[in-house]
């Protein structure tokens, strides 16, 4: 099957496409706007690559002419929400004009699967479910993804083809491209400070693993059956939230570091939810997924082999010298891929 993956060398656009070259014909289309290419040669050996913008409607129409996807995979999105607060219009031109260039050069009978987002949701203290719970967006984010949504159902009805809506909840694990939250902690302890400067600590947030997000998608793509012009929608996550404060702790114990926080004003987002999770039910019953990975585990694997950018260490190296970090106990037994 020939499959395309827009954002596919980015933090979740990597490990599936690694994933999905094992069985498939598999093309990347990416800016690289976060650095060069993360592949190794022989994963670049199964791979093509295609350099182009999906701002750029003639460049987005010849990629998918010329290769001729039978599904396409759209991950391709401003997400940091502070640049998204900075420039809500580069936010809006990405996300969502983005969005329907490829939808307009999206072939007759080829599945689109359109990476959302929890964000669109509404808070609420229980986990959120596709049908019943409110859809009500609180940063630009958040709206640039309920938009996309909209494009995404409408074209498929239009034109025809087989659509899926995915909204993802927050990913952790290696291979990080923005600095969110857990790439900076992690950041921040590799080089050795013994304090480090986070903002908001009691948002609870749904934590899954990169590659439970990649196989995710990867099931979106090819497992249950869209019918052409329909357009199914469903939460990718794990269903539990913790808490930064929980999160640390785990942290800590994980790493054998101890650790002080420090309330960085300028980190302290002025819109945050209290909690976002996800109701996983209809993802297993339509497409067959669950997640694989407990949250120990991923902030384990996490720990272990960060593979962070560039651009998300080096203002840490260029420093003052850090204090070197007391031990603290470690966290025993974890396992590589525990359930939650």
């Amino acid at each position: 099957m020939r499959i395309m993956v827009i954002g596919g060398n980015g933090f979740v656009g990597r490990p599936l496409s690694r994933l999905l070259s094992t069985e498939h014909e598999v093309c990347v289309l990416d800016t690289l706007r976060y650095g060069a290419l993360r592949f190794t040669g022989e994963e670049l050996s199964r791979l093509k690559v295609v350099l182009g913008d999906i701002n750029d409607p003639d460049e987005v129409g010849a990629a998918i002419a010329a290769f001729r996807p039978e599904a396409i995979v759209h991950l391709a999105a401003i997400h940091y929400i502070p640049e998204c607060e900075q420039d809500p219009g580069l936010a809006a031109r990405v996300n969502v004009a983005g969005t329907v260039n490829l939808l307009t050069a999206c072939p007759p009978g080829c599945r689109f699967v359109f990476a959302s987002s929890g964000a669109v949701y509404k808070a609420d203290e229980r986990p959120h479910g596709e049908v019943e719970s409110i859809v009500e967006p609180s940063d630009i984010y958040g709206f640039t993804k309920l938009h996309g949504e909209h494009y995404v159902r409408y074209m498929a009805a239009l034109r025809g083809f087989p659509a899926v809506v995915v909204r993802l909840f927050n990913v952790i694990g290696p291979g990080e491209t923005n600095p969110h939250l857990m790439p900076e902690i992690v950041a921040q302890l590799k080089a050795g400070y013994s304090r480090i400067a986070l903002g908001n600590l009691t948002p609870k947030r749904d934590y899954i693993h990169v590659e439970d997000a990649a196989r995710g998608f990867r099931a979106a793509a090819l497992a249950g059956e869209v019918a052409p012009g329909d357009c199914v929608t469903v939460n990718l996550g794990t269903s539990h939230a913790y808490s930064v404060e929980e999160v640390l702790g785990r942290l800590r114990r994980i790493s054998g570091l101890d650790f002080a926080v420090a309330s960085d004003p300028a980190r302290i987002r002025a819109v945050d939810r209290p909690v976002l999770a996800a109701d996983i039910g209809r993802i297993k019953a339509r497409f067959g997924w669950e997640p694989a990975w407990s949250i120990d585990a991923a902030l384990a694997d996490l720990w272990e082999r960060p593979d962070l950018s560039t651009h998300l260490t080096t203002k840490y190296r260029l420093d003052a010298e850090p204090v070197p970090l007391p031990r603290a106990a470690p966290l025993p037994g974890i396992a590589a891929a525990a359930a939650p």
